[in-house]
Parts: C-alpha cells; structure tokens; sequence
C-alpha cells in the first residue's frame, strides 16, 4: 500500500508539473504583454500620459518578475505553485490570485456537491428500474425525459430556465447568489433566500447531466441481468425488491463510479459556466469577469487550480473504488 500511495503521488505531481509547465510557456510564446495590455486598456480610459503609463509597465514589470531571464521565471513559478501562490491579480491589485479563488470556492463546491450527488443518484436509478424487466411500465417511462434532454447542454439548459421559470413566469430570481439588499447572516430567512437563488442553476447542471447517467445505467443494467448470480437468486426464490437491491443495483454502480470519477472534469467546466450566466461569485464568476479585464494571471490561477483538483479527485477515487468491491485489489 505504501508503494502504491507513493506511485499514485508521482504521478499526481507530474500532473501538476505538466500542466504548470504548459501553462507557464504557453502564454510566453505569444508576443502580447498581459501587463501592457492591461494598463493600455486602463490608458484609454484613465487619461495616463505616456511617459507615466510606461514607468508604471516597467515597475509593474519588475514587481511580477517579468525583467527577469524566462528560465529563472520558471524556477520562481514552480516554487510558488508548490506554495498554492498564483501571484497577484492584474485588475483587483494588490489581491492575490489565491485570495479570489478561496472566496470563489464556497459557493462552486456548494453548487458542485448538490448538483453532482443529485444527478447520480436520480440518473442511476432512474436508469437502473429502465432497464429492470420487472418495472412497471410507468416507472421504466419516467427516464425518457430526461433521456430526451441528454442533448441539451447544461449552459443551454439554463439560458432556457433563466428565460422561461425565470424571467417569464417569475417563479425564482433570475440570479445571484441572493436579493439586492440583503446582508448575509447565520439566520434562517438568509438560507432560504440564498436557496432559491440556486435553484435554478442547480436545475440547469441536474438535467443537463441526468440523462447521460440513465443511459450509461441503462447498459450496464441489461449487461447484469443476463450474470450467473442474478440467476441464482432468482432460483434460490427471493423477492424481486432484494434482487433488485443487492443483486442487481449493487454490482451495477461499481462501473458507475469510474464514470463518475472521468465526468468530474466535464461537470466543473459546465458548472463553472452556468455560474457566470447566473452570475454566483463563484469561480465561474471570477473566471469570467478576469476574461473580461484581460487579468492573465487570475485566468492561468484558476486553469492551473481547477486542473490540480480533478487530477487529486482522480487519484482519490483508486482507494475509494476497492473499498466498495472488495474483489478488486490496487494495481502497483
């Protein structure tokens, strides 16, 4: 176990050290100036003088680093990278990349959890009595619905919702994290305001990804019910509800999981989307307004930070997956 728990770390950090790297060079091969650009924008609408715009692009230049040799760069990058430092943000200066990211990650890990945990298990389920031969027709009828939506995009799916619940029939508000006017606090009316505020996208990543899980569920399902076990225990005389619940449901999920691990990475990007068309301070959020203010830094902060975290979910999962098939032994 030991050797494994340190193979499985070398290779999450050549991970990371890949795609800091690609990050890092990427950027430096093109011939454009974050800092310049930046303060040129600033230029044009500030009124700086030219001398002074370009005395504060040298300073600005020397403060990040950016005078000095580019292999030297690197080795201070690296080194801040293996502290969590993404350096300082271009237009919110002297905030650090760090500071906008942990005030970002509350509301996308909260949106995360929620959305992810519901699609599985409705999706799993649902896909799981569509394939059950057993089911009543009713019942196998409930996951075409949201079969019929697995082609619609999550971001699709909440310009859809904002349009329609939202801004049509006025049932939930059209965004942010909760009303104009309101000051957070540890109460309940607080809670059930910023609930309602989720709501909608929550409802936008939930059946964008529903369908995909009932369908995969689905296969996985006809693939079992033709097992030697499933056999057996119809034999043996017992009721369908267990053979359902501990034959069949059971041994299905365990490929589910593996799947749940790999969509991790498509589940961020699409809940880091719905979140600037929702407008929540999440990281989605801040992604978006750095895109906007040309804040290279924030931008390559958050890439490199939302790499970091699917490559450590993936590594996680190889010690999850064991634990719940004991038939399977880690591979060293």
């Amino acid at each position: 176990m030991a050797k494994l728990i340190l193979q499985r770390l070398a290779f999450l950090l050549l991970v990371i050290w890949s795609a800091s790297t690609i990050i890092f060079f990427v950027p430096r091969m093109s011939s454009r100036n974050a800092i310049r650009e930046r303060f040129a924008e600033l230029a044009r609408t500030g009124g700086f003088a030219p001398a002074d715009l370009e005395a504060i692009i040298s300073s600005m230049e020397q403060q990040f680093g950016l005078d000095r040799p580019l292999i030297e760069q690197y080795w201070v990058y690296l080194g801040n990278i293996l502290r969590m430092d993404f350096g300082y943000s271009l237009s919110r200066y002297p905030a650090t990349v760090t500071d906008l990211i942990v005030q970002a990650l509350p509301w996308t890990i909260g949106l995360l959890i929620v959305t992810t945990i519901l699609a599985f298990l409705i999706g799993n389920f649902l896909g799981a009595i569509a394939a059950w031969p057993r089911a009543p027709r009713w019942a196998r009828g409930m996951a075409t619905p949201f079969v019929l939506l697995t082609g619609v995009p999550p971001v699709i799916m909440g310009v859809l919702l904002l349009f329609f619940v939202g801004f049509r029939l006025k049932l939930l508000p059209l965004g942010g994290a909760y009303s104009i006017g309101t000051v957070p606090s540890l109460t309940w009316e607080f809670a059930l305001d910023m609930l309602r505020h989720q709501v909608l996208p929550a409802m936008a990543l939930v059946l964008g990804s529903v369908g995909g899980w009932v369908l995969s569920m689905r296969g996985m399902g006809i693939t079992i019910q033709g097992e030697d076990y499933v056999t057996f225990a119809e034999h043996k005389g017992l009721t369908p509800g267990r053979i359902f619940r501990d034959y069949y449901l059971r041994n299905t999920l365990l490929p589910q999981m593996t799947a749940f691990a790999l969509a991790l990475g498509t589940i961020v990007t699409s809940a880091i989307v719905v979140e600037a068309i929702f407008s929540l301070p999440g990281i989605g959020t801040a992604l978006n307004n750095a895109i906007r203010a040309n804040d290279f830094p924030v931008i390559y902060g958050i890439v490199l930070f939302i790499t970091i975290a699917v490559a450590t979910i993936m590594v996680a999962m190889e010690f999850v997956y064991p634990l719940l098939d004991p038939r399977i032994k880690p591979q060293t």
